[in-house]
């Protein structure tokens, strides 16, 4: 097939039955925006020139596609004058003057290269004018309908505002996408007028005098009429994205995943998923997150830009920005922040949140504990109730846990502070100095017990019986009263 020499992308329109201030195209499902997904289909076609032609929220439009794709090219559409109009304002920034060019709409998010390509293909062999990719469907509201002669020739693409009762009847609709010859669109966007009910410059109109002139024209036709289906509205935002979620599950299952329960499993189109994973119930994959071969997410798991490496298992976790090694195991309840990575067969357990930290090797920071600005060394083990103090009220600063220590239970590590190799700490230790390697650092004083205090400062109460060895069934059931501990 000759190459495409231009794609011009439709995506001026407001929007408004959005009832949105974020432009209709900038509405994101599946891990991508509306156009986002255009663009994304149409970079593989691999055109020679892209044209996206913005206008409502063209200052966040025109960004958002040079992030997308930075090659593209944009032309403001400063009135909304109709498609015609449009395609003449994308053209003006496309170089070539022969060939062959494609004009997709930008809200169309389950279109696919393949389609453009097919397009594209048919149109080229058939060395046509005009080839436009056509739906069959049994409900065609809302669409323009295919008139033929009687001998099936395509004749004109009527809207439906100004369709005949007759015309809308037809069941064969146009989808807004086409492929041209390039020489005769340009000359043909001339000739254009308003004479509709829209007062409008349509774009289907250039079928018409195409068959004027006698121009070979026909149809593409696309198999799954989802794949062209158009956002409008909230409603089918939903749906599309809905249907779009499948899609991607039925993907990944084919390619040797499993996902146990697709209604509540939703993962972006820009996720990557290896071969036996398993996804459980409740398991929402965002961004660029990957998923590698054997590992188990879930159940319900948010996870955003985060590696999971082989073999690793994440339950119950929210996470973003992470990196989780082969082997290792995080959750249930856990919370990975930016710059979190937890290394080969290490282990972050219940209710426990890290944020940009390096846990080694074999590391296991199990429960109930906040790992910030840390370095944590190859098989060290953290304490239950630690954490690393690492904000002074004006900078953030490091702790550094050496290999294979262990420390105590409700620890504090004040930054900046380092704990040697092979170190360890006692229980409710609070480590405001370095601990050389080897070494067992404590700071809490000798232990005192006050012998009678409860006799004396809690009379009458359940503790106060059953510290003089009585039994009261009664008040056993009852709380006591409220006292103030002593300071």
């Amino acid at each position: 097939m000759t190459p495409v020499d231009a794609v011009v992308v439709l995506a001026a329109g407001e929007g408004t039955r959005m009832r949105s201030a974020t432009p209709k195209v900038l509405h994101a499902i599946g891990g991508r925006t509306l156009l986002g997904h255009v663009l994304a289909a149409v970079a593989a076609v691999d055109a020679g020139q892209v044209a996206v032609v913005v206008g409502h929220g063209r200052d966040q439009v025109v960004p958002h596609v040079a992030e997308c794709l930075p090659d593209a090219h944009t032309a403001v559409q400063s009135e909304q004058l109709g498609t015609g109009h449009a395609t003449a304002v994308g053209l003006e920034q496309v170089e070539a003057k022969q060939g062959t060019v494609l004009v997709v709409m930008g809200d169309t998010p389950l279109l696919t290269a393949r389609t453009l390509f097919e397009l594209a293909a048919e149109h080229q062999t058939g060395r046509r004018a005009v080839t436009v990719l056509a739906a069959r469907l049994a409900d065609p509201t809302g669409y323009g309908r295919l008139v033929r002669d009687a001998a099936g020739q395509l004749v004109a693409s009527v809207e439906e505002r100004d369709a005949s009762a007759e015309q809308r009847a037809i069941t064969d609709v146009n989808t807004g996408v086409y492929a041209f010859d390039l020489g005769f669109l340009r000359t043909a966007l001339t000739g254009l007028g308003t004479d509709n009910a829209q007062g409008e410059v349509y774009l289907p109109d250039v079928i018409a005098l195409a068959r004027s002139a006698g121009l070979p024209l026909g149809t593409g036709w696309v198999d799954d009429p989802r794949e062209v289906e158009g956002v409008n509205d909230r409603v089918q935002l939903v749906a599309l994205g809905a249907e779009l979620n499948r899609r991607t599950l039925v993907a990944g299952m084919l390619a040797g995943a499993t996902v146990v329960d697709p209604a509540t499993t939703w993962v972006d189109v820009t996720v990557t998923v290896g071969r036996d994973v398993r996804l459980l119930p409740g398991v929402q994959l965002h961004g660029a997150t990957v998923v590698s071969d054997g590992a188990v997410v879930g159940p319900d798991c948010t996870l955003t830009d985060v590696r999971v490496g082989a073999g690793a298992s994440v339950v119950r976790t929210h996470g973003f920005g992470a990196v989780v090694g082969d082997g290792a195991s995080v959750g249930p309840f856990s919370y990975l922040r930016p710059g979190t990575v937890l290394h080969a067969g290490g282990r972050i357990g219940t209710f426990v949140e890290v944020k940009n930290s390096h846990l080694g090797p074999g590391a296991k920071v199990p429960h109930l504990s906040y790992v910030g600005d840390a370095e944590i060394g190859a098989g060290t083990n953290i304490g239950a109730g630690t954490i690393t103090a690492n904000y002074d009220g004006v900078a953030k600063h490091r702790t550094t846990v050496g290999r294979h220590c262990r420390t105590g239970s409700d620890n504090v590590f004040v930054a900046p502070v380092t704990i040697g190799d092979g170190a360890s700490t006692g229980a409710g230790a609070v480590i405001r100095r370095d601990v050389p390697p080897g070494a067992l650092a404590v700071s809490g004083g000798p232990q005192r017990n006050h012998e009678g205090w409860t006799a004396r400062r809690r009379p009458g109460t359940a503790q106060s019986a059953a510290a003089a060895g009585g039994h009261d069934e009664q008040a056993d059931q009852q709380p006591d009263r409220d006292e103030t501990m002593p300071s």
